[in-house]
């Protein structure tokens, strides 16, 4: 099985606040931003300069390798009360069959909790609780059964 971590992602409140604790604070950099309009949210990918070098990335964040370690902050511009740890949101990794890591995961009694319905994207839990999205490398699969039909079981 190939696995590659990509991102954990958190759940901000205030950007600016945000950008200064991780930013000023923390030393990381942005390396990419993304607004959303349909979504209303703003996802800003941040790194450490550390990791950029190692991985050959330059100050502005052009060409960006699978696998940077980076921090996901996830912006929902409706106000939204994140009690109960619900500020922190998932770990992210990419395999190379989905479809197989799901199987695999299935068959050792964990339950997927958003199937890979598009072949691409699934979210499982951890035995602690901690929601981890598992992403296809590259294009998404053929749709294939019985993950194409199947539903969401409890919160991802």
């Amino acid at each position: 099985m190939s696995i590659e971590f990509l991102h954990t992602m958190v759940r901000v409140t205030d950007i600016d606040a945000s950008l200064k604790f991780y930013c000023h604070g923390l030393g990381l950099k942005e390396v990419r931003r993304v607004d959303n309009e349909s979504g209303r949210f703003t996802l800003i990918f941040l790194a450490s300069e550390e990791d950029m070098k190692r991985e050959g990335v330059d100050r502005e964040g052009k060409g960006l390798p699978a696998g940077l370690p980076m921090i996901e902050l996830t912006h929902n511009w409706d106000p939204e009360d994140y009690g109960g740890g619900r500020n922190f949101g998932h770990m992210a990794y990419r395999v190379d069959d989905i479809y197989g890591a799901c199987e695999r995961l299935q068959g050792l009694g964990v339950t997927i909790n958003r199937p890979p319905r598009d072949g691409y994207m699934a979210f499982v839990r951890s035995p602690d609780n901690i929601s981890i999205e598992l992403l296809q490398k590259g294009d998404a699969l053929p749709p294939k059964e019985p993950w194409a039909s199947a539903e969401n079981i409890g919160e991802w």
